[in-house]
């Protein structure tokens, strides 16, 4: 009689853990419209095909996080909206279960990014927006970071050059609202290593802010980008300039005054102090995680169900 009892109670519980409510093709699959619980509280609402969630559908976290939109064979592909947990929420194209393709993300901090994805990262062509500064970058991105031509805009000054690993370097301008331009380049510092005993593990080198060495100051002028390499960390401007080709350029006094003529160097990073792009909430997103460690939960449950 009590394993009778248990038994019963076994089943009971599975049933709860692995409802299903929907559509069903002639094998007992999961095909059509349907509504599912999973074994951890997560819920799907919409679209099967032959056992996995592909169409239109919506998948609500138990962690708070929700994604609406297509699925195939049971991964995020198509056009999407996910909303983390943290406030953040990413808009866009899906390949694979990835962000790929063109998206909108909206950090929790405010920030947003509009452009170009690859593999769940910003990459390619896009826009970034510094809520707090009313800064923005536009140009280009490689696996997640400012990388080749772009512009940084600031309130009353814009800085024009190429990027290096999410930082400037090599040659560029800044071009200030009243008319004028400052030409120069960011020479990546090489930093000063201390002596080491033989025994000892160095600590790890914190990696040095590349400087701005300012060249001339000139008219309004178009600039495009140029395809150059980055300078080595013990080039100098002169030497810099004259692996790329380019006609060589006498350097200015260098005053350590700017092109407003106040006692303050422009920056790349102004204003705001340092304009790091957020990190995105699905990088090591909890959400994701979870929908693709109860996704094996959901197969049993379809196996295992009646109709």
């Amino acid at each position: 009689m009590r394993g009778t009892t248990e038994k019963s109670l076994a089943s009971s519980l599975w049933g709860y853990l692995c409802e299903y409510d929907g559509d069903r093709n002639a094998e007992g699959e999961r095909h059509g419209y349907g509504k599912a619980r999973l074994p951890n509280g997560d819920t799907y609402d919409g679209e099967y095909e032959r056992g996995l969630r592909s169409g239109r559908g919506t998948y609500r976290f138990k962690s708070g996080a929700l994604y609406t939109g297509n699925y195939l064979q049971n991964k995020k592909h198509g056009k999407g909206i996910f909303f983390y947990p943290d406030g953040s929420k990413y808009s866009g194209d899906w390949v694979d279960d990835q962000r790929q393709g063109h998206g909108e993300y909206v950090y929790a901090n405010g920030d947003t990014y509009t452009g170009e994805w690859f593999n769940h990262k910003r990459h390619g062509q896009g826009i970034y927006v510094y809520k707090d500064s009313g800064s923005k970058y536009v140009g280009r991105w490689a696996n997640g970071v400012q990388e080749g031509p772009g512009e940084i805009i600031h309130l009353n000054h814009r800085f024009l050059g190429r990027f290096f690993n999410g930082r400037p370097l090599g040659r560029g301008k800044y071009v200030f609202d009243f008319g004028c331009e400052q030409h120069g380049e960011y020479i990546k510092l090489e930093q000063e290593k201390g002596e080491e005993e033989e025994e000892e593990v160095p600590l790890p080198v914190e990696p040095v802010e590349p400087a701005w060495k300012a060249i001339e100051i000139t008219k309004l002028t178009p600039w495009t980008p140029q395809d150059e390499k980055p300078p080595t960390p013990t080039a100098t401007p002169l030497e810099a300039a004259a692996a790329t080709g380019e006609e060589e350029m006498p350097p200015a006094e260098v005053t350590g005054e700017s092109a407003e003529g106040r006692d303050v160097e422009p920056s790349a990073h102004e204003p705001g102090g340092d304009l790091s792009p957020a990190r995105d909430a699905g990088e090591e997103g909890e959400g994701r995680q979870e929908e693709e460690a109860n996704e094996v939960r959901e197969d049993q449950g379809t196996t295992d169900l009646g109709g």
